[in-house]
């Protein structure tokens, strides 16, 4: 599995956490640019997807195979969720949502991290 892709997008999705506290506080719905740069997000974490599945069909090493690919799966859903609650929800508390949304991201890569080095056996 690539390393450079799982990186930047714990740091894109931290900065994008650390942004949705802007209109968080300010008691406002998401903004556009907010929601793109989740969409850049959800896109990187679909070649992700896809470079990791790619990855594990060309490995002999042994990888716990169902909760790597459950974790690379997982991640798709996380923001896509987040964002549709955040967009009928358009108060602080849709803002919030997608704050635990983009937190999750970097905890999930992480642990698929973990499951690829073979901690996860």
């Amino acid at each position: 599995m690539p390393e450079l892709l799982p990186n930047a997008l714990t740091i894109a999705a931290l900065l994008t956490a650390a942004w949705t506290l802007i209109p968080l506080v300010r008691d406002r719905g998401p903004d556009r640019i907010l929601l793109g740069a989740l969409a850049l997000i959800e896109i990187g974490l679909i070649v992700l997807a896809v470079l990791g599945i790619v990855a594990l069909t060309g490995t002999d090493r042994e990888i716990d195979t169902l909760s790597f690919v459950a974790y690379l799966i997982g991640t798709l859903f996380i923001l896509p969720v987040a964002t549709a609650w955040a967009l009928a929800e358009r108060s602080r508390w849709g803002n919030a949502v997608l704050l635990i949304g983009c937190l999750a991201i970097p905890v999930m890569i992480l642990r698929m991290n973990q499951i690829w080095a073979g901690e996860g056996v």
